[in-house]
């Protein structure tokens, strides 16, 4: 009895080591020098305890009365840890629900006129629109007439990493234009082609669901999701105007389709890791035209089915890419306002198509982000304009339960520093690589309140209240010349 005792120690023990020393290699692999120095510690001490453990299995300590009740008690102690971390907590029930949970009101459709990227990038002083909408919303001008003169949606792209960073910007721009010129209406609303045109294919909504969303990865989507789409998260009206379209300008946006193909595309780790700096500029963009290329191939092939389609993109929103992106089951809407999806966290841009072609839905998940973003609020703490709420709870903003980002100071602070900042995205837990013992921590965190609490806690001490950023790959490194120079200078 006391040898399988003492196995079940030692296998313990050696399987906890194991997962320690992954985590030191992991650290050293993310390049966090600070995690990697707390690693190694903690692996050390685990070491020391199995060490520890086979010199009292060698002079027959646990053969003793002592050693044997300090053996049963190491036991029931590590069981009873294993049991609270690993238990499968109630489910949310909100969450489970999709973004119609966090309806607790009248909810009013969103008018893309009045987003802070359409205010900006689309209205030209002294143009009939321009005059049209400050009239209505007086609340704007002064704020927007302030911000315009920093530049386009990225300010005066390279400010923050010195004069040196021409190449980065070059990059971002080339990816830019790639959702520009998919944003013509012939590529988002495409027709079939015209050997096809008039024909319909008949598919069954499982081989149709199972069609698209294959084609969808196989174009490059990490991650696809079905959903039937709550006009409440499409467009009450447009407000983006490109190729010179202005008649659209205010134009009511209809509820076409049924349906939504949401897709998510990963970002890299590596760039992520150097927000606020211009190398995860680079990887917005670079994302965004992913996003772009996938919707209009995607929208496309599904009018050559013989189906209506269009392609939300960059250049081309007709809806809230985040609530349809909870309502097809890619993950939960976080604190920081992303999207928060177990495989990759926030480090994601969505794009979707929306259409009529009859397609199987997919279920909500619940990831336990709601309840971790209560405890955790480090993308709170390390944001640099204090635009994402510290409150513990989620407050009522048109009709529903949610943390309001202030995206007035926000964009103000990417015209500031000249990138579109992603700090938040970087210092959230969950955005660390998906090594071994970050899926398994990520794997416990989804489980309950518990394992939330001691990660999160967890993760305070290994990376940092106000984790920094990391260094660049060698071609997009970066200069912080500047940094001294910008209003409300990154903290994290």
């Amino acid at each position: 009895m006391v040898s399988i005792l003492i196995f079940i120690a030692a296998l313990a023990l050696m399987v906890q080591a194991f997962i320690g020393l992954t985590f030191f290699i992991s650290c050293i692999w993310e390049k966090e020098k600070r995690a990697t120095v707390f690693a190694g510690l903690q692996f050390l001490g685990m070491l020391a305890l199995v060490v520890v453990f086979f010199f009292l299995r060698e002079i027959h300590f646990f053969e003793t009365k002592l050693g044997l009740a300090l053996l049963i008690a190491g036991l029931i102690f590590g069981a009873l840890a294993a049991f609270l971390l690993i238990r499968k907590a109630t489910p949310n029930q909100r969450a489970l629900e999709a973004a119609r949970g966090l309806i607790v009101g009248k909810v009013k459709r969103h008018d893309e006129r009045e987003i802070v990227f359409a205010r900006n990038r689309s209205l030209r002083p002294d143009s009939e629109q321009y005059k049209l909408f400050y009239k209505e919303h007086p609340e704007y001008e002064e704020f927007d007439a302030k911000r315009r003169k920093m530049g386009g949606p990225l300010g005066h792209p390279g400010t923050i990493d010195g004069p040196h960073q021409g190449s980065n910007v070059a990059a971002t721009l080339a990816s830019v234009s790639i959702p520009l010129h998919l944003s013509a209406p012939d590529k988002v609303k495409p027709q079939a082609y015209p050997e096809l045109r008039g024909k319909k294919i008949s598919l069954s909504p499982e081989e149709a669901t199972e069609r698209v969303k294959g084609y969808a990865r196989n174009l490059g989507a990490d991650l696809v999701g079905i959903t039937e789409i709550n006009p409440l998260w499409v467009y009450s009206h447009r407000g983006e105007i490109f190729h010179e379209n202005w008649k659209d300008w205010g134009k009511e946006i209809k509820v076409e389709h049924k349906y939504g193909v949401v897709f998510a595309m990963e970002m890299s780790f590596e760039m992520v890791g150097t927000a606020p700096h211009t190398p995860t500029m680079i990887e917005s963009m670079n994302n965004y035209a992913k996003g772009a290329y996938i919707a209009t191939q995607l929208a496309s092939f599904i009018a050559n089915l013989g189906y209506s389609s269009t392609a939300n993109h960059l250049r081309n929103y007709e809806a809230l890419m985040v609530p349809l992106a909870v309502d097809a089951g890619l993950g939960e809407l976080g604190r920081l306002g992303y999207l928060i999806t177990q495989d990759f966290g926030p480090r994601v841009r969505l794009g979707s198509v929306t259409t009529d072609l009859p397609l199987l839905p997919d279920k909500p998940v619940d990831i336990g982000v709601e309840d971790f973003c209560r405890i955790c609020k480090k993308c709170a703490v390390c944001c640099p304009s204090n635009s994402i709420p510290l409150e513990k709870d989620q407050t009522v903003v048109n009709g529903m339960l949610r943390w309001k980002l202030n995206a007035e100071t926000c964009f103000e602070y990417w015209g500031n520093i000249g990138t579109d900042c992603n700090i938040c995205m970087r210092v959230c837990p969950w955005s660390h690589a998906r090594t071994f013992p970050h899926k398994l921590i990520l794997e416990l965190i989804t489980r309950n309140k518990i394992s939330r609490r001691l990660f999160s806690f967890m993760d305070d001490i290994f990376y940092g209240k106000r984790p920094k950023p990391r260094g660049a790959p060698k071609w997009a490194r970066f200069n912080t010349g500047n940094m001294d120079e910008i209003k409300n200078p990154a903290r994290c």
